[in-house]
Order: structure tokens, then sequence, then C-alpha cells
């Protein structure tokens, strides 16, 4: 983690929000995969999906382009993964 502060209760707090952070992608995996097995996730991985969905949302949304469109779902689901670590 990268808290600077000396404060236990700060520490604590960015720690526990840390661990919830990858509890959640945790769950989304999960859900993903569609199992209950306990899995080896890449968090690089994760972290790059999630990058690229989010530059993709604001490019899509600065050039009016709906992911509801038929390409633009294609192409978001394909770049989604772009960089990541195969799995």
């Amino acid at each position: 983690t990268h808290c600077q502060s000396r404060k236990k209760e700060a520490i604590h707090t960015h720690l526990n929000a840390s661990l919830s952070a990858l509890n959640l992608l945790k769950l989304e995996d999960q859900q993903l995969k569609g199992d209950n097995d306990e899995t080896v996730i890449s968090i690089a991985s994760w972290k790059r999906k999630k990058f690229n969905q989010h530059l993709m949302e604001k490019l899509f949304d600065k050039l009016r382009l709906s992911k509801s469109n038929k390409k633009v779902a294609q192409v978001y689901e394909q770049l989604s993964n772009y960089g990541a670590i195969a799995a």
C-alpha cells in the first residue's frame, strides 16, 4: 500500500480499503467465471482491464458512441483485455 500516514487509524482505514477492493475483484472474477472454486487471479491483468474499460468509456462518451451498438460493443470486449497477461 502507499499510505503515508503515521496515524494508526488512517493506516488501518487504508489497509481495509485495499483489502476490500481485492475482495470485490475476486468476487467479480468468480462471477465472470461462473464457479465457486478458489482460483489464482492476476491483479495486474485486472488493473489493466479496468483501465482499458475506463479509457474506452471516456473515449466513447467524447465520440458519442454507444456500447449498445453491436460494433462498438465488440470493440469494447476485444480491447478490454488488451495488454493483460494471458491466463
